[in-house]
């Protein structure tokens, strides 16, 4: 805790919820940063209960946003997940759904015009370095966030803000497939290591013994399960270029199976020790990318619809998010895009 304090707006974005900061109202040293951060959230505490953190990884995520230098970009766009029960503060990852709140953050904070009815704001991530446009509603030139738009995992319909991502293959990996490989065997289990805008493990949930249609509290107290998954994930490190991931919040892994409501996969996610109420945004695209090499896991239990443009509904414990992915002539993915929305929920002064 610090007698510091900053300029905040609080923000859902897609089915996450965190502190939105300009990057000047931070301390600028990286430590005193994180520590205010931490201040902020309550952590560490199961419970965030001193802080505004709302005890689950979705609702402890900050997003730090500047003005950008770079040729056809808007903003700069840094995304720091502030861990519930450790006193850690990583960006060794991005988030997809945080994204979402950065385009009308960016406008209402004045570092973007609005232009006409809707305004295309392009956001350089920092984390990884690829590059995402997001179209937000301003009609008027001013921002709303009332529409017709609904997302899994979020009450009610609001503006939509559709997120296209460009160049998301190897964005922390260095390759879409880091090992070159669409299988590797681990611990005994197949599994595809990928990333196309989130590091990702993808296997089978029947090769876990599971049937991959659990819910998210069947999971969390599944105990053998998690250490499986730990120990893949601890060896896989390594192998995807991540270096040693006991104390790093990716790779994320997924537990894929037969879609059983009308769309291309189910998944259950762990982000990476706690299983996901949904799915994150660009754990969803590596996925859904994941369906598409020929011979991976993912792709043994998902049903692909033919055309070079593919729309795959991801189903998750509580609904579905639908990629739209591009395809080339041989198949390899050109872009990504999403459907999101965002809520401003508070703008004032945080303490930390």
């Amino acid at each position: 805790m610090s007698d510091f304090s900053a300029a905040c707006m609080w923000m859902r974005g897609g089915t996450s919820k965190g502190g939105y900061f300009l990057k000047d109202d931070l301390p600028a040293d990286i430590a005193a940063r994180d520590a205010f951060l931490l201040g902020v959230m309550g952590s560490p505490d199961p419970v965030q209960i001193d802080g505004m953190g709302g005890a689950d990884p979705l609702t402890s995520k900050v997003a730090v946003v500047s003005k950008s230098s770079r040729d056809g970009i808007d903003v700069d766009y840094l995304f720091l997940q502030v861990f519930v029960d450790q006193a850690i503060v990583t960006d060794a990852q991005n988030c997809g759904n945080i994204l979402a709140g950065v385009g009308p953050f960016a406008i209402e904070r004045g570092l973007v015009a609005a232009r006409g009815d809707e305004t295309r704001v392009a956001i350089f991530m920092e984390n990884t370095g690829q590059v995402a446009v997001a179209s937000v509603a301003t009609p008027g030139g001013t921002v709303t966030y009332q529409g017709e738009a609904a997302i899994d995992g979020v009450p009610g319909t609001h503006a939509p803000v559709p997120l296209e991502f460009r160049d998301t293959a190897g964005s922390s990996c260095g390759a879409l497939l880091p090992t070159g490989n669409a299988v590797d065997i681990v611990n005994g289990v197949a599994v595809t290591l990928i990333d196309n805008g989130m590091p990702c493990v993808v296997m089978k949930a029947a090769d876990l013994g599971i049937t991959g249609y659990e819910d998210r509290d069947w999971l969390d107290n599944a105990a053998d399960l998690k250490v499986q998954i730990e120990a893949i994930r601890l060896i896989v490190g390594p192998m995807m270029n991540l270096g040693d991931v006991k104390d790093k919040s990716v790779p994320k892994m997924m537990l894929v199976a037969p879609p059983k409501n009308g769309g291309a996969v189910t998944v259950r996610s762990f982000i990476p020790h706690r299983a996901h109420a949904t799915i994150g945004v660009l754990g969803a695209v590596s996925v859904a990318t994941a369906c598409l090499i020929a011979g991976s896991p993912a792709a043994e239990v998902a049903e692909v619809p033919d055309g070079p443009r593919k729309t795959l509904s991801v189903e998750h414990p509580t609904g579905e998010m639908s990629c739209v992915l591009q395809v080339d002539d041989s198949g390899a993915v050109e872009t990504a895009a999403l459907l999101r929305t965002a809520r401003k929920l508070m703008d004032g002064v945080v303490f930390g």
